[in-house]
């Protein structure tokens, strides 16, 4: 019973750091653009070609 004494805080303190850290996330705007990663991934970039140098 004691130790819930210590685990409690902890666990509401860590809550709410990771809860800072998800608002301070969608504040910065970590969200706005959900598509353009997986584009930029397929996307067939000219600077990415192969050059004929692993054949």
């Amino acid at each position: 019973m004691n130790m819930l004494v210590y685990l409690i805080p902890i666990a509401l303190v860590m809550g709410g750091i990771g809860l800072g850290a998800f608002l301070w996330s969608l504040k910065s705007g970590q969200y706005e653009d959900l598509q353009g990663a997986a584009w930029r991934i397929v996307a067939d970039d000219e600077d990415d070609r192969d050059d004929g140098r692993y054949q």
